[in-house]
This record gives C-alpha cells, sequence and structure tokens, in this order.
C-alpha cells in the first residue's frame, strides 16, 4: 500500500513474494496514482518511487528494489513515462546506471544508506572518474595515486573525460594504491566528495561547443578510509562492476518502435520534395530503419535474459552496435538536409546539465562521434566479443604480470 502524508511523502509498500510482472505493474500503478506526477515534485515523486522499491527492482528491499528480477524494470519504467513520471537516469545518468549498481554491490550498509536514495532521487549528482591521459583504453594503467595516511587516503592524480564533472557532488574514484602489486592487482575504489579542497574541474570544450565532458585534478585531496568502495586492492573488481552496468545503461536502452535517431531519418525523408528523394537513398533508410529494429529487439532479448547480478560481457553487444548505428544514422541525415546540414547554431561556450542531449541534427551528427569511444571503445568491446563471447585468442598482454612500477610508460 502507498499512502500520503499531509506533511511529507512517505511511500509504505508491501513487498514479500513480489516476483512476477503483474505484481511489479500494480506497484508502479499505485505509484503514479498515489503521486500524480502533474502534482508531485519530481524529487518528491523519485523519493517515493524509491521507497516503494521500483527504482531498480533488481535491488534488494530496502536499497530501492524488491528482489525482483532485472527485466520487470521496463515495466515501471513504461508504466512511469506513460504517465508523464520524472526519470532518475535523465537527472543523474552515470549515478544512476553506473555508481548506483556499484555502491549496492559493494558499498557498506553505511553507504548505501547514506547514498543511494539522494542518487536517485537527483538531490546529489554523481560522476565517473576512471579515464586519465595515459590510461583510457588500458584503464588498468592508470597512474593517479593513493596513499594511506592514518584514517585517510591522500590523493594525486588527473582524470579526464568525466562526464558532469561540474554538477556532480560525489564520484566514483579509482586510484593506484599499491605500484608494486601487478597493474589489476593495485587498484583501490573510492567515493570522494567533489566539493573536498583540493578537487579541481575544468572543462573540455566538444566540437559541439558544450562542455559535458571535464578533466578533473586531485592536488593532496583527503579521502577518509571509510569512503572506501570494496576493500583496498579490490578497485579493479569493482570497476569491472561499473563498466559492465556502463555499456548496458548506453546502448542497452529499448526505445519504442521506430523512435530515436532513426525517427529523425524519417522525419527529414518525408520532408523532402520527390524530386529531391531517390531510389538510392530509400534503399539506405530502409537499411537503418531494420538496424535499429533489430537492435530493439536485440536489447529486448537480453532484458528478458538478464539475470541478477553484474550484466555479463554480452553487454558489450548493444554498445557496439548502438554506437555504430547513430553515427551511421546521424550522418545520413545531414547527407539528406544537403547544404543545410552545414548550419548550425551556436558553438557557443555551454555547460549543460544533462548529458548526451541535443537540439539539432546538426549537434546530433557531431555528438554521435564521441558514441564509439564513451563507455568502452569500440575496439575495446570487440576484444572482448571475440574474447569472452566467441572464445577466440586473446591480445597479447606482456604487463599482464609485471609489477606495475616496472611497466614502461611515456
Amino acid at each position: 500500500m502507498i499512502a500520503r502524508s499531509q506533511e511529507k511523502i512517505v511511500a509504505v509498500i508491501e513487498v514479500e513474494n513480489i516476483v512476477d510482472e503483474k505484481d511489479v505493474a500494480e506497484l508502479a500503478a499505485k505509484l503514479v496514482a498515489s503521486f500524480p506526477p502533474s502534482k508531485t515534485k519530481p524529487v518528491d515523486f523519485l523519493g517515493a518511487q524509491f521507497d516503494a522499491g521500483l527504482a531498480w527492482v533488481h535491488f534488494p528491499v530496502g536499497y530501492g528494489g524488491l528482489g525482483a528480477s532485472p527485466k520487470h524494470q521496463k515495466i515501471v519504467n513504461e508504466v512511469i513515462a506513460a504517465s508523464s513520471g520524472p526519470s532518475s537516469y535523465m537527472r543523474n545518468p552515470i549515478g544512476y546506471g553506473m555508481c548506483a549498481p556499484t555502491i549496492a554491490q559493494w558499498g557498506t550498509p553505511d553507504q548505501i544508506q547514506r547514498y543511494l536514495r539522494p542518487l536517485f532521487t537527483g538531490e546529489e549528482i554523481w560522476c565517473q572518474l576512471f579515464s586519465e591521459p595515459g590510461s583510457g583504453s588500458d584503464f588498468a594503467g592508470l597512474s593517479a595515486k593513493g596513499v594511506l595516511d592514518g584514517e585517510e587516503w591522500i590523493v594525486n592524480g588527473q582524470k579526464v573525460w568525466t562526464t558532469l564533472a561540474h554538477l556532480s557532488r560525489f564520484g566514483l574514484l579509482v586510484v593506484r594504491t599499491d605500484p608494486q602489486a601487478v597493474k589489476h592487482a593495485g587498484l583501490t575504489a573510492l567515493i570522494v566528495d567533489m566539493q573536498a579542497p583540493g578537487v579541481e574541474v575544468r572543462p573540455l570544450r566538444q566540437m559541439t561547443g558544450e562542455a559535458e565532458f571535464n578533466e578533473v585534478y586531485f592536488t593532496d585531496t583527503r579521502i577518509p578510509f571509510k569512503d572506501t568502495l570494496g576493500g583496498a586492492g579490490d578497485g579493479w573488481r569493482v570497476s569491472l562492476t561499473t563498466l559492465m552496468n556502463e555499456r548496458v545503461a548506453i546502448g542497452g536502452a529499448i526505445p519504442k518502435k521506430a523512435t530515436g535517431p532513426i525517427r529523425e531519418a524519417i522525419k527529414i525523408w518525408q520532408s523532402l520534395l520527390k524530386s529531391e528523394r531517390s531510389s538510392a537513398t530509400q534503399d539506405e533508410l530502409m537499411k537503418l530503419w531494420i538496424k535499429a529494429e533489430v537492435l530493439r529487439l536485440t536489447n529486448i532479448r537480453a532484458g528478458q535474459n538478464r539475470r541478477m547480478g553484474t550484466p555479463g560481457p554480452e553487454g558489450s553487444i548493444g554498445k557496439v552496435a548502438s554506437a555504430e548505428l547513430n553515427k551511421d544514422t546521424y550522418e545520413f541525415c545531414v547527407d539528406l538536409l544537403g547544404a543545410n546540414g552545414m548550419l548550425y547554431g551556436s558553438y557557443e561556450m555551454v555547460r549543460p546539465e544533462t548529458a548526451m542531449s541535443f537540439d539539432s541534427v546538426p549537434k546530433a551528427f557531431l555528438r554521435s562521434r564521441a558514441n564509439s569511444i564513451e563507455g568502452g571503445t569500440t575496439e575495446v568491446m570487440k576484444n572482448i566479443l571475440g574474447e569472452r563471447i566467441l572464445g577466440l585468442p586473446g591480445d597479447v598482454r606482456v604487463d599482464r604480470d609485471k609489477p606495475w612500477h616496472e611497466v614502461p610508460r611515456n
């Protein structure tokens, strides 16, 4: 049962034996009926959604979940979207899709209690601090350093391509705490207060004119030991949880049929004069539509087959396919626009409040170039699929068994 209090919104719900689609659908319907999105503040609605166990239905009870199958989340999302309800993912994409699953799996009870709810409501935005100037695809080769000083870590180093760091209250940071160990073993994951002394966020301007990405510098930044996620030296395993969820968050979306980039292509095609259309471009449009539908159906199947726990390497399939499809579709759109495709509103420097957003096809075309890099490059994704799904021989890795401090670096 979900009830409303006059003083504050409180969600009380029975969650025993919630296992099937019907139960989840009924709970979602009760949520939007008790907290109509048109009359409820987004923060309050999302808070009620969390308390009802409908934030991440596969999380344990009390963590914003029901202990149900992750495939049931689609039902919740569809009910809320149909009522024009707010989306936690849109408000806090890195936090919702990547940091929250990591905290739920590796966090202490105190950490889970402290961070998950305000993360979901968007009251506290999160970022992911993994990539460095000298270690992008080779994430385990990172060099940002953490040294234990009593009950605190002292962190020095630089991170790069950090989405929405300029808005973030907290970040999921991985640093090297044992340079004597092999590179995968000497890492530790930390929760960092982005407003702490010694944290500096600088914008990275993109070719769209915006700066949704940032570089972040740490200079003698002190992080309490209690904010370690997992244990010291568990950073690689912790980060795998984040990365696997990131690929599903980026490439695993299940849009409605003929929506997203392919919808833009269809709209532009339909706006053309008959004299501007050709059988060749119509054929190309149909090929893109088929690819979009295959990806949508593949993601539906993957969602239905997904089990509890961290997503597996199969999440790389959607990531690769969606990145290439987005680039191809928006390139086709710009070609259809002809000279109008070169028109661009403004390259004014802007610090956006959302990630991966755009208001025109030319901007979407430019932004889509990043799709094959962010969340793991297409080349790395293909390696993962080849080695872990198809069982092909792995790349030669000469530094795997060497202590990190012995590995040559530029």
